[in-house]
């Protein structure tokens, strides 16, 4: 067994019963499913860029435990908002107490609220848009198109934010992703900030809708990527939170074995998720992953955890463990 430190150590003597094991067995079958040579894909929903999980999330990129990634829009773009705007973040650990008037001043101060934390719209969202349209319109104008997650790379790795990091940049797993180029998907993107703002470029005749590539050349893509990577045992898939960062990328499987007809396609071959969802009548994020199995996505002996808890808490702990702290 790998050597580990305090951390690890720390969850495995005290972790031992309910969603406390289930933590540790789930790292524990994470990290004999990379040890075997197969792949992992990580989905990212809820604010996890905004709770700053690239602390740890950068790390396991570099140190190769995560082969691709999943994210809803907000996640691709909060993580380098928050690389370039944090100083000017604002906590609010009484959000509770807080009253419409309240909120709505918050609001007028230019501070979009995230449960505890406010995004600085001047700073983050507006920092952004002046070098990412640089971008969009240069492509544009060249017949050029690419994926959402192409163009922050391309952002990223062309060093115009470098002088306005605010965090240590090695905590930015955009930055880790980008560097790695690490295969990316973002559904529903146009409901994020940045393609509220792509869209309104569209609306003003600016830019073209089609210089931006769509969801659905992203499953596309996809399908191409599971059917090279998979081999003979499948992929393995680590969900963060529910919604579309995880409903669009597991059914890319069931895509290719029944819509496809390529009926050797092998399932998920490892399945976590991380939810406070709980089971209710129709809740596609709070179903136990058995129900995944009528779907085509996973198989009878697919390895299946659920960790029924705060993903802020539980994901730094179980890549803490994979990356031996």
């Amino acid at each position: 067994m790998k050597r580990k430190g305090p951390v690890s150590q720390f969850i495995t003597k005290h972790y031992k019963h309910f969603n406390a094991a289930a933590l540790v067995d789930a790292a524990k079958d994470y990290e004999a499913h990379i040890d075997s040579g197969k792949k992992m894909m990580v989905t990212l929903a809820g604010a996890m860029s905004t709770a700053e999980l690239g602390k740890s999330l950068a790390e396991m990129i570099r140190q190769d435990k995560i082969q691709i990634i999943s994210c809803t829009g907000a996640n691709l773009e909060e993580d380098i908002m928050n690389l370039v705007a944090h100083s000017h973040y604002k906590r609010v650990p009484h959000y509770r107490d807080l009253t419409p008037k309240e909120e709505r001043e918050l609001l007028d101060q230019g501070l979009n609220r995230v449960t505890d934390t406010c995004i600085p719209e001047e700073e983050a969202f507006r920092k952004l848009q002046k070098h990412i349209h640089k971008i969009w319109k240069d492509a544009d104008l060249k017949g050029e198109r690419y994926f959402p997650h192409e163009y922050m790379y391309k952002m990223l790795l062309s060093g115009v934010l470098e002088e306005e990091y605010e965090i240590e940049p090695e905590n930015s797993w955009m930055l880790a992703a980008a560097e790695k180029n690490l295969p990316i998907v973002v559904p529903g993107w146009e409901d994020s900030t940045m393609g509220n703002i792509f869209a309104s470029y569209i609306i003003k005749g600016e830019i073209k809708a089609s210089t931006m590539k769509s969801g659905i050349e992203y499953m596309a893509w996809l399908a191409d990527w599971y059917t090279l990577n998979a081999g003979e045992e499948g992929i393995g898939f680590f969900q963060i939170g529910g919604g579309i960062a995880g409903d669009f990328p597991i059914c890319v499987v069931p895509m290719l074995y029944q819509d496809m007809e390529r009926t050797d396609t092998p399932f998920w071959s490892y399945f976590c998720q991380i939810s406070d969802s709980t089971t209710s009548y129709g809740s596609y994020s709070g179903a136990v992953p058995n129900e995944k199995i009528t779907w085509g996505k996973l198989d009878i002996d697919t390895p299946k955890h659920i960790v029924e808890s705060d993903a802020t808490i539980v994901a730094p702990l179980i890549f803490a463990y994979i990356l031996g702290w």
